[in-house]
């Protein structure tokens, strides 16, 4: 047996979205436990020769027998993950069928879960945020996550996001934790329940993405405009936090591997 790791995120078309995640991976792969397993990073969409298929093909390349595929991705409401884990003979979901089709792949594979409410993720959130904070106590947190309009899917996001709010929530010592989606849109109608119900209570608003970009830049200050709130659209990368979490899904992976 011949292990290998291929690590699967999204894409962009901002160089340095792209240029994050590959640095994280590398820093992932840097550890001493990992220093004779092939390792590629590839991406869902968009970074042509970089794509999942080729992934697959330079692993397999190097001699890899049994692949374990990191889902480099915030939720498992996202249905990309799924439509991954079908292109890659996995069992479905829902009936959603992805357009990926079958990917042409030898090895043996085995595949990881995304971050979810991942405990030092959480801290890493909460140190983000903790800038925008005065007095914890008389504050709330609005978590926002891309999301999912898809049944089942939008429950995963639901649950991560529950879970994941009640972690900062602890960890700040904040007044309450709620969450919304932006898709569906849900951000501007959730921030202003929350005033309603709260007059003169600040609500910080935490965005749920892999790097800063299009969605923490644009999207989220766009579908919140008009509304107070409290926000620095610091997304999870560039952070030693993320890079451990690699490493373990990596390690974790390995592992798995090992006792197939």
């Amino acid at each position: 047996m011949k292990p290998g790791i291929l690590v699967i995120s999204h894409g962009s078309r901002e160089a340095a979205w792209v240029k994050l995640v590959d640095d994280a991976v590398i820093a992932a792969a840097a550890s001493p436990c990992l220093s004779d397993i092939p390792i590629v990073s590839s991406f869902l969409e968009i970074i042509e020769g970089r794509l999942i298929q080729d992934g697959i093909d330079e692993l397999e390349r190097q001699g890899v027998t049994d692949m374990y595929v990191v889902p480099f991705f915030i939720s498992s409401g996202s249905t990309h993950v799924d439509e991954i884990g079908q292109a890659f003979g996995l069992p479905w979901l829902t009936d959603l069928e992805g357009d990926l089709g079958t990917f042409r792949v030898s090895a043996n594979v085995r595949y990881g879960l995304p971050i979810d409410d991942d405990p030092e993720i959480a801290e890493l959130l909460a140190a983000n945020i903790a800038e925008l904070s005065t007095e914890p106590e008389k504050e709330a947190l609005l978590l926002i996550g891309h999301g999912s309009k898809e049944k089942m899917f939008h429950e995963r996001w639901q649950e991560g996001l529950l879970k994941l709010g009640e972690r900062l929530r602890a960890l700040g010592g904040y007044k309450r934790a709620e969450y919304a989606m932006l898709l569906p849109d849900q951000a501007a109608a959730k921030l202003a329940e929350m005033q309603a119900a709260n007059p003169g209570e600040a609500v910080i608003v935490v965005p749920l993405f892999l790097s800063r970009g299009y969605f923490t830049n644009h999207v989220i200050p766009t579908r919140l405009t008009g509304l107070e709130y409290r926000y620095n659209g610091k997304a999870m990368l560039p952070n030693q936090a993320i890079e451990r979490w690699l490493e373990r899904q990596m390690l974790e992976g390995l592992q798995r591997l090992n006792e197939k």
